[in-house]
C-alpha cells in the first residue's frame, strides 16, 4: 500500500507542464489543464446496483455496476500539496463512514441569501419574457432585502424574514406581498439545491399568516389604455413624427402585439412577401410560437424601415447588437402628452374594439392576442390558428386605425 501512495513531490508538481490526470494515491490527482493551470481533483468508485433485462420468467435480476466521481479540491499553489493530502484523507474517510463527499461538501456549503438571490435570478430570467420583471426582482433583493442579503442563507430564520417584511407590510402591502413570495422561492430554491435543511420561514400557509396580517388581495390590474374612437386620430400623429420608437409604436397597435415581442423583433422573422411575422416560442408568454397575419400598412411600414437596415433587430437600439429600450415608447407617450396611457394598453384599445364594433368571433379576436383559448380539451381539438380569419381582423383593425371606417360595424365574410 506504501508503494501507491505519494506518488508526487512538490517538485515534480511545480515542474509538471504536460495537459492530464497524474496520480498521487490515495484518490488524489493532480490535474493539469490544456493552458497550464493546475488544479486537485479527488477520485473514487462505487459499485452500485443495477436492474437487469427480465429473465423470460417475469423476474429482474441485480447486476452491479461501478460508477466514478469525481470532485475538485482547489487549484495549485493556492493549495499546496500537503494540504490536499489531508483533504483527500478526509474524503477517504467519509467514504468509510458512507458518506458521499460531494453530498457532505453540499451541507456544508455557506452562502449567503444575496449569493443565493443573485444565482436564483441568473438562472430563472430565461424564462422572463419581459426584461422589466429581472429589474424588479433586483430592485426587491437590492432595496428592501438588505437586512439579511449577507446573512448564511441555512440560518435566516422568522424574525430575519419579518425584519424585512413588518416596516413595510402595513404602507406597502402590495410591495410587501411580493417581497414575501420572492422571498420565499428564493429560500426554496437554496433547499433545493442542498444548502440548507430547516423549513422554509418565510412560507405563507401556516406560518407567517398567523403572524402578520392578511396578505394583499391580488386585484387584476389592467395597465392604462386608449379609447378605441381615439385611436385613429392618435395613429395619424404618430405617423408624422420621426422617431423610431413612433414606428415601434405604430407597429405595435396594428399588430396588437406586446412590446416586448416588438422590441426584441428580428428581420428573419418576416416573410413580407406573404404578409406574415412568426415570432418564436421563447419570447411568447405562454411559450408557443405566434403567427402574426401582417396588414397592407404593417407592411408598408416594416418596408420602409428594411430601406435603412443597420442591424438584425428591426428597431435597433443605440447600443450596437442591442434593440431600442423598453423604455423608447413609453417616453414617446409621455412627449405626446400621453402619460396615462401604456403601448401594452392598446391590446386593450383593439380588443374593445374588436368586441364592440366587429362580428368577428370572440376566439378570433383572443388567438390574435395569443391568449390561451378555453380548457386543455379545447385546446386540444382547436389545433388551427385560424390566421386567414385573423388576417381579415388585422387588416380591418388596420382600416380602422388609419381612419378608413365606413361605418360602425365591420362584417365579417367567409
Amino acid at each position: 500500500m506504501a508503494g501507491r501512495i505519494h506518488r508526487l513531490t512538490p517538485l515534480s508538481v511545480e515542474r509538471q507542464k504536460k495537459p492530464g490526470r497524474y496520480s498521487d494515491g490515495n484518490g488524489l490527482y493532480l490535474y493539469v489543464a490544456p493552458r497550464g493551470s493546475k488544479s486537485w481533483l479527488f477520485m473514487w468508485s462505487r459499485v452500485i446496483e443495477t436492474p437487469t433485462a427480465d429473465t423470460g420468467e417475469n423476474s429482474i435480476k441485480s447486476g452491479k455496476k461501478s460508477k466514478r466521481y469525481e470532485m475538485g479540491l482547489g487549484g495549485f499553489p493556492g493549495l499546496s500539496l500537503a494540504a490536499a493530502r489531508k483533504k483527500a484523507q478526509e474524503c477517504q474517510e467519509l467514504l468509510a463512514d458512507g458518506v458521499n463527499p460531494i453530498d457532505e461538501r453540499k451541507r456544508n456549503v455557506v452562502k449567503s441569501f444575496g449569493d443565493v438571490a443573485d444565482e436564483y435570478i441568473e438562472r430563472t430570467k430565461a424564462q422572463w419574457t419581459n426584461d422589466k420583471h429581472e429589474y424588479q426582482w433586483r430592485q426587491s433583493v437590492e432595496n428592501y432585502c438588505k437586512p439579511i442579503r449577507g446573512l448564511s442563507v441555512r440560518d435566516i430564520g422568522t424574525e430575519a424574514v419579518l425584519s424585512v417584511l413588518t416596516p413595510i407590510w402595513a404602507d406597502k402591502r402590495e410591495t410587501a406581498t411580493r417581497v414575501r413570495s420572492r422571498i420565499e422561492r428564493i429560500i426554496d430554491y437554496s433547499i433545493a439545491k442542498g444548502w440548507r435543511v430547516d423549513a422554509n420561514p418565510a412560507r405563507w400557509r401556516g406560518h407567517l399568516k398567523n403572524i402578520l396580517p392578511g396578505e394583499a388581495r391580488q386585484e387584476t390590474r389592467h395597465l392604462a389604455s386608449m379609447h378605441y374612437d381615439h385611436v385613429p386620430d392618435f395613429v395619424s400623429q404618430l405617423q408624422v413624427r420621426e422617431e423610431l420608437a413612433a414606428r415601434a409604436l405604430e407597429l405595435t397597435i396594428l399588430t396588437a402585439a406586446r412590446s416586448g415581442e416588438i422590441l426584441k423583433a428580428r428581420w428573419d422573422e418576416f416573410d413580407l412577401d406573404n404578409a406574415l411575422w412568426v415570432v418564436p416560442a421563447e419570447r411568447m408568454k405562454l411559450r408557443r410560437q405566434h403567427r402574426v397575419p401582417l396588414s397592407d400598412r404593417a407592411v408598408e411600414l416594416l418596408k420602409g424601415l428594411l430601406e435603412t437596415l443597420t442591424s438584425d433587430f428591426v428597431f435597433p437600439g443605440n447600443k450596437r447588437g442591442k434593440p431600442l429600450s423598453n423604455m423608447a415608447m413609453s417616453m414617446l407617450l409621455r412627449r405626446m402628452g400621453e402619460e396615462e396611457i401604456t403601448a401594452h394598453g392598446f391590446r386593450s384599445s383593439f380588443r374593445d374594439w374588436a368586441g364592440d364594433c366587429t362580428s368577428f368571433p370572440r376566439e378570433i379576436a383572443e388567438a390574435a392576442l395569443a391568449h390561451k383559448i378555453g380548457d386543455s380539451t379545447e385546446q386540444a381539438y382547436r389545433r388551427s390558428d385560424a390566421l386567414e380569419k385573423r388576417r381579415k381582423l388585422m387588416q380591418a383593425w388596420s382600416d380602422y386605425c388609419l381612419g378608413r371606417k365606413a361605418g360602425k360595424v365591420v362584417q365579417l365574410h367567409g
